[in-house]
C-alpha cells in the first residue's frame, strides 16, 4: 500500500541495466509535459559506434547533451584527476556542466525533476551529490529519479536514496518495459504521472495508488 500522499511525494525507478529504466522515464516525462506540468533534469544515454557501445552521455529534458563516459586509454582531460568504471572513463567535467544547470530548481513554481540516474558514473562528482541531496531535501518539488540495483558492494548514497521514507520505489521488470503489453507499461506510466502530480498547483487531493497485478 503506498504511504500518504504528504509523505512519499518522490519516485524512484530501480532494475538492471538495459531493462527500459531511461525509456520508461522518458514516456513518463512526455505524459507530464503534456498535461503542463513543469520537467527538468537529465536522462543517461548510450553512444554506440557501428553497433558499439563507447560510452554514455547526459541529455537534459531540453536537449542540451554533454559527455558523460567514454571508452578511452587516453587521457580525457590533462591535468585533472581521472575515474573509470570498467573500460569507460568517466568525464565529470562535461558531465557536471551539462547536468549541474537543471538540477537546480525555480523556487516560483512547482517542478518535477527528473534524474537518470544516480549512478556509479555520476556520483564520482561531489558537486552532484551535493545537488541531489538539496532537492531529495527541498519541499517545493517532486523528484522522478532512477537508481541501479544493488549488487556487490552497494553504493552508501544510493542506499541513502533507496531507503529514504519520503518515496515510491518501484522495480521495473520488462513485464512493464515490453512495448506487446502496453496495458501493463501505460498502467505503470500513469500510476507514477498521478504520483508526480500530487501536490501540483492541477491537483490539490491525495491518491492512494497501487501497481496493477
Amino acid at each position: 500500500m503506498a504511504a500518504s500522499c504528504s509523505v512519499r511525494k518522490h519516485v524512484v525507478l530501480t532494475g538492471p541495466p538495459g531493462i527500459g529504466k531511461t525509456t520508461l522515464v522518458k514516456k513518463i516525462v512526455e505524459k507530464l509535459v503534456s498535461g503542463g506540468v513543469a520537467v527538468q533534469g537529465f536522462y543517461t544515454t548510450e553512444v554506440r559506434q557501428t553497433g558499439r557501445r563507447i560510452g554514455f552521455d547526459v541529455v537534459t529534458v531540453d536537449g542540451k547533451t554533454g559527455s558523460l563516459s567514454r571508452v578511452s586509454e587516453g587521457s580525457l582531460h590533462p591535468g585533472i584527476q581521472e575515474y573509470r568504471v570498467g573500460q569507460y572513463k568517466v568525464d565529470v567535467t562535461s558531465f557536471e556542466k551539462t547536468a549541474l544547470p537543471v538540477l537546480v530548481p525555480k523556487e516560483d513554481r512547482d517542478l518535477i525533476c527528473v534524474i537518470d540516474e544516480i549512478g556509479k558514473m555520476e556520483l564520482f562528482s561531489d558537486k552532484f551529490k551535493e545537488a541531489v541531496k538539496k532537492l531529495f531535501n527541498s519541499r517545493n518539488l517532486r523528484i522522478l529519479a532512477t537508481i541501479p540495483v544493488a549488487k556487490g558492494r552497494p553504493l552508501a548514497f544510493v542506499e541513502e536514496i533507496r531507503t529514504r521514507k519520503d518515496i515510491q520505489l518501484h522495480v521495473v521488470s520488462i513485464y512493464y518495459i515490453d512495448l506487446s503489453n502496453k496495458f501493463h507499461c501505460n498502467t505503470l506510466i500513469f500510476v507514477i504521472c498521478k504520483v508526480c502530480m500530487l501536490e501540483s498547483h492541477h491537483h490539490h487531493h491525495c491518491f492512494k495508488v497501487r501497481l496493477p497485478n
